[in-house]
């Protein structure tokens, strides 16, 4: 007789039905199985929403993209969409940190991690735009905070220090919320770029506790 092989969503609803001989039953697992998802799901996510946006980056996308059914899909991903995004949220911060992490020659860390954090803006727009705004599973500013959230925010506070734990917080916050509100500016073509260089300047003059 033939096997009947149905496809779920992530709330166990049936999206697909398909009828299947015996001797395509094994085939049809064997390729469901057969790739490793996280990792050619989030590059697929990260190049779907550099190129178009990402409001074109759906788990039925994505799904397709990497050749996959959804239910494999939701297996390794059980939020859907938001644990997709949130995947992508961290690895990019992990990036961001290894781009800040370039000590200036000067002896301050400050004028290359400034310079770091706003190439990284203007070079990989749709991850930083999940880095800063989208819906994710991810937690900021708590005890479940990943990682590789939390070495790149060590890195602000040490790049601008305090004289506490308390200031550096604070002081590492206000950065953070400059090299933001710049680099969106920036984004949209908001700002003079004959003034790069002098805007990069003023923030670590503000920021510089040697200044």
């Amino acid at each position: 007789g033939a096997y009947i092989a149905v496809e779920l969503d992530s709330d166990d609803v049936e999206v697909a039905r398909t009828e299947l001989s015996p001797a395509e039953m094994p085939v049809w697992v064997a390729e469901q199985e057969r790739v490793d998802p996280p990792r050619w799901v989030i590059r697929s996510a990260r190049e779907i929403a550099e190129s178009e946006g990402w409001p074109a980056v759906t788990v039925r996308r994505l799904a397709a993209a990497v050749g996959v059914s959804q239910p494999i899909l939701y297996r390794h991903f059980p939020g859907g969409r938001e644990d997709i995004v949130g995947r992508v949220v961290v690895e990019g911060y992990a990036e961001l940190a290894a781009a800040m992490d370039v000590p200036d020659d000067r002896g301050s860390t400050l004028p290359a991690l400034v310079s770091a954090y706003l190439d990284f803006a203007r070079e990989h727009p749709a991850v930083y735009e999940a880095m800063a705004s989208a819906r994710s599973s991810v937690v900021f500013a708590a005890e479940e905070t990943p990682e590789e959230l939390r070495r790149g925010f060590r890195m602000l506070e040490l790049a601008v220090g305090g004289t506490d734990a308390r200031d550096r917080a604070v002081r590492a916050e206000l950065l953070w919320s400059t090299l933001h509100g710049l680099s969106q500016l920036d984004a949209h073509a908001r700002l003079d770029a004959a003034l790069e260089d002098d805007r990069t300047a003023a923030i670590v003059a503000l920021f510089d506790r040697r200044s």
